[in-house]
């Protein structure tokens, strides 16, 4: 996703610094944006090189005007993430962070800048995903919130508000719903394919519930259940058995060539 925001970002006319501490992450990154570009050329989007001529990849975090991070759905990494940037960044810049699922509140306690420290959920994939899901922390400040709006805005996103519980809005209900789903099918209810194609005729949804935790990562989806869970304290949101049984076994879904469904790896 952090391709995608990348992409958006730069679309926009804004030059982006982009950096992963995996080695070749980054350059990966850009093959996928200049697909991705090229498709939407052919629909009358923007250049494509023009577009990645703005993109630049770093070694690391370097001074910039705003953070957006999109590392692992893991509170300590991120954490990691913000401490660096607040030390790094200078002092009037945001600082942002494309979780779903960990608080924003903690992610601005580790820094001296709380104020500035604001969640902004993408939506994958990003360069078709029209909605950005804002989200403000216990000491997030007007300005910040107001900018970020403003910016998504520019992205040619919708911004949408919301206050920083465990899930937010999104995860609240689309995990639940994903869940819901495994459960169906760990009890025979029915077959993944027929779960699905319920969701997209019946529901007039794209993708089925199974077909999207594949394409999110079923280890993100395990891993914001348990959010869900700790957070609110509630059995309802409990992961499916089925569920964290596929994480262990490392059917984590198309990035991993297996989930819910099989996948030809590229």
């Amino acid at each position: 996703m952090g391709g995608g925001i990348a992409q958006v970002t730069a679309a926009s006319g804004r030059s982006v610094l982009l950096h992963d501490a995996v080695p070749g992450a980054a350059e990966r990154a850009l093959d996928s944006m200049r697909t991705s570009l090229r498709k939407l050329a052919e629909k009358g989007g923007a250049d494509p090189d023009e577009v990645l001529s703005r993109v630049e990849v770093v070694d690391g975090l370097v001074a910039a005007d705003r953070l957006i991070e999109a590392v692992v759905e893991e509170a300590s990494v991120k954490e990691d993430v913000f401490r660096e940037a607040d030390a790094t960044l200078p002092e009037e810049a945001i600082l942002a962070s494309n979780t779903s699922s960990i608080p924003i509140t903690s992610l601005g306690a580790v820094t001296d800048r709380a104020d500035r420290v604001i969640g902004m959920d993408f939506f994958n994939p990003v360069p078709l995903m029209g909605l950005v899901e804002v989200v403000r922390g216990l000491e997030t400040s007007d300005e910040t919130a107001a900018a970020i709006v403003e910016f998504a805005g520019e992205l040619g996103k919708t911004a949408a508000e919301a206050r920083d519980f465990p899930g937010f809005v999104s995860n609240r209900i689309l995990m639940p719903f994903v869940n819901e789903a495994a459960y169906a099918l760990m009890e025979g209810v029915a077959e993944a394919e027929a779960i699905d194609e319920i969701a997209r005729l019946g529901f007039n949804h794209p993708m089925g519930p199974l077909a999207l935790a594949d394409l999110l990562g079923l280890d993100k989806c395990g891993a914001s259940m348990e959010v869900l869970h700790t957070g609110l304290g509630d059995p309802k949101y409990a992961p499916c058995p089925l569920l964290r049984q596929y994480v262990q076994a490392g059917r984590l879904g198309r990035k991993s060539g297996r989930g819910f469904y099989e996948y030809e790896m590229t």
